[in-house]
């Protein structure tokens, strides 16, 4: 008993913990700035992020609000945060050895003779030895995951930016539409008067007035997308009921002054993006799994060592060591190592896709951004103060009677168009700002920000 002591407290202390809060507070820091998920476990938990939840519908709905419910309301994400939880459990598992196996047997040879008993105790020695290898890959398999899971923390955070991004222009498209549908009415009216007074045929009234049918129609489809922009939102959010009836009054955020140099922005991805560093562990844990293969690949797979006690029919009792070993004559694990060593040429193909693929999507990201800012600056400073010019010297000749109200209301028809116009290429330009940081790991270098936002 003595001899065993040690041993005990050696299993007692390399057991570890099944609590997954640590590795979760950990996954959360690997998120980066901004809002951070959380993981309610617990029905107090659950109880106290249902407050916080209706304390952020109280209000108007912002960006941040919005990411930061998604983060701990939605139903997907949280069901994704018990693989944390699974791999945790895993760990655990692994840090404990094999429990030790009774056996034994009861023989009655015949009347008049006493019992044949036989007691055996096995331990698995080989588990002994595997036991810390075993932990090592675990605790690699839990890194794995935490990384996995931050990914799927950041991909929908891009999610919901995306979402609010599009209904928030989508809003603002319904306005300017509103506007249309009023010069297009008052164009149609305008008409209708200019029919009755016989200044304009039949067919110059229907080319006028079936513009203000379809502006109509446009705002319908407008508003229809509108709905379906916010059920988007609320699905991305885990709302529905009474919680669906939030309202968001923002429009999109102005654009910068500048942007980031593309430098260095591809090798950021590569090194932060937490897609990449959970496929990194994937060919380190095949890598350790083929090496420890090779290693014993002769050895025996199973040696289980214990004490042997058996009572003779004379009543006699012998007692000594029992050894059992699993010898590799038949299957010598030749097989189990090519399938290891596809997999591990497998997993480092795939991890070199992975980062082609992100080094690509940073550049394409980046380059939509920068072509939508061109594009809706573009319309800001040159378009627009032009449409506006064209708007006031056409007001200056329907003064001096030159142009018709009918000229009038188109020039304000086509401002407004264009106005629609740079406000789509507004909504691109924050949409493709959103994925780019989702391409670069969840948020834009530091170096990068600071040097745009300094120009």
């Amino acid at each position: 008993m003595r001899r065993l002591a040690p041993l005990a407290a050696l299993l007692l202390t390399g057991c570890a913990s099944v609590n997954p809060r640590p590795a979760f507070d950990e996954l959360r820091e690997q998120t980066g700035p901004g809002p951070k998920p959380e993981w309610a476990r617990t029905p107090s938990e659950a109880e106290e992020l249902d407050r916080v939840l209706d304390e952020r519908l109280a209000a108007p709905l912002t960006l941040d609000a919005a990411v930061q419910i998604a983060l701990f309301n939605n139903p997907t994400l949280q069901a994704t945060f018990e693989q944390v939880g699974v791999s945790q459990a895993d760990l655990a598992q692994a840090s404990r050895l094999a429990n030790p196996e009774l056996s034994g047997f009861v023989r009655f040879p015949g009347e008049g003779s006493g019992e044949n008993i036989e007691v055996s105790l096995l331990f698995d020695v080989f588990d002994l030895f595997m036991q810390p290898l075993r932990e090592k890959v675990a605790a690699a398999e839990l890194e794995r995951t935490k990384l996995r899971v931050a990914h799927e923390v950041l991909t929908l955070a891009a999610d919901v930016k995306e979402a609010y991004y599009t209904l928030a222009a989508r809003q603002q498209l319904v306005a300017r539409l509103g506007l249309i549908r009023e010069l297009t009415a008052a164009a149609a009216d305008f008409a209708a008067r200019q029919h009755e007074a016989g200044t304009i045929n039949d067919l110059e009234l229907e080319s006028r007035t079936v513009i203000d049918r379809e502006s109509r129609v446009d705002v319908a489809l407008a508003q229809a997308e509108v709905r379906a922009d916010r059920e988007r939102l609320n699905r991305l959010l885990g709302l529905w009921g009474p919680r669906t009836a939030w309202r968001l009054d923002a429009e999109l955020p102005a654009i910068p002054a500048a942007e980031m140099p593309l430098d260095g922005l591809e090798r950021h991805a590569v090194a932060q993006r937490q897609d990449l560093r959970s496929a990194r562990w994937g060919v380190d844990l095949v890598g350790r799994a083929l090496a420890l293969r090779r290693r014993t690949r002769f050895f025996p797979i199973g040696i289980h060592a214990g004490i042997n006690t058996e009572k003779e029919i004379t009543g006699e009792r012998v007692t000594g060591p029992e050894l059992a070993l699993q010898l590799p004559i038949f299957d010598t694990g030749k097989a189990s190592i090519v399938r290891l060593e596809a997999e591990h040429r497998r997993a480092q193909r795939q991890l070199e896709a992975l980062a082609v693929d992100a080094r690509s999507e940073v550049r394409e990201q980046r380059d939509r951004m920068l072509t939508a800012r061109d594009l809706a600056l573009y319309y800001e400073r040159e378009l627009l103060p032009q449409r506006a010019r064209i708007l006031d010297l056409t007001l200056r000749q329907y003064n001096a009677m030159f142009k018709g109200a009918y000229d009038l209301l188109l020039a304000k028809q086509s401002e407004v168009e264009a106005e629609k116009a740079r406000l789509a290429a507004w909504r691109d330009y924050w949409i493709a700002r959103a994925r780019l940081e989702k391409a670069l790991g969840g948020s834009l270098p530091q170096a990068a920000t600071a040097q745009g936002e300094n120009r």
